[in-house]
């Protein structure tokens, strides 16, 4: 009865966190690794009792086939004694069976169950861990975009300061030839000029 409490006990649904104390509680706690300890040796004895338990059986069966063989009227107690000795052998048998059974079932539940939660732990970590990397590659993306605009705006930041060397250049090719030609016109006509450029 132990067995099946604990094994409802278990199954019975209940929220992640109140699950996964109690598997935890179930696991780590020592006094419970002592009961467990136990529990494994009292199993060990159910084991032979369940092996005598059908051992029992199988005689009451063979008993019970050589009276029915024999041609000899058997009273009606012999009769009630042998279904007695056979009900209580096969009683013996079905709860040592049905107890060994249900440890084997009880044991493998509650490793798949650490297992799952071990697992949702994971699960759990790497969400946390994609949404973090998600938000940092928005972030990344972000920046990415902002270096793109700042290289535009130097681009054309370059193509202005070029124009504007070009502009600079060429007003003084212009101030140089200007010069000149006053120059010439001054020699050519003889008069005196003051403007120049510069």
């Amino acid at each position: 009865m132990a067995e099946v409490g604990l094994f409802t006990t278990i199954i019975a649904p209940m929220p992640f966190t109140m699950r996964k104390r109690l598997m935890r509680f179930l696991s780590d706690n020592p006094i419970i690794a002592k009961i467990q300890y136990g529990l494994k040796i009292t199993f060990i004895f159910i084991a032979v009792l369940f092996v005598d338990a059908l051992q029992r059986m199988i005689r009451i069966a063979q008993e019970g086939a050589k009276a029915k063989a024999q041609p000899d009227i058997t009273d009606a107690r012999t009769e009630m004694a042998y279904a007695a000795r056979r009900f209580y052998a096969q009683r013996n048998l079905y709860l040592t069976g049905a107890t060994l059974f249900l440890s084997l079932v009880l044991s493998r539940v509650f490793y798949i169950l650490l297992d799952f939660i071990t697992t949702q732990e994971q699960l759990n970590a790497l969400s946390v861990k994609t949404a973090k990397g998600s938000q940092a590659a928005g972030e990344t993306e972000e920046l990415r975009k902002r270096v793109r605009e700042l290289e535009a705006d130097l681009k054309v930041s370059q193509t202005q300061g070029r124009d504007f060397d070009t502009l600079k250049k060429q007003a003084s090719q212009q101030a140089q030839e200007y010069n000149r030609l006053a120059d010439e016109h001054v020699k050519a006509t003889g008069a005196k000029s003051d403007k120049k450029f510069d």
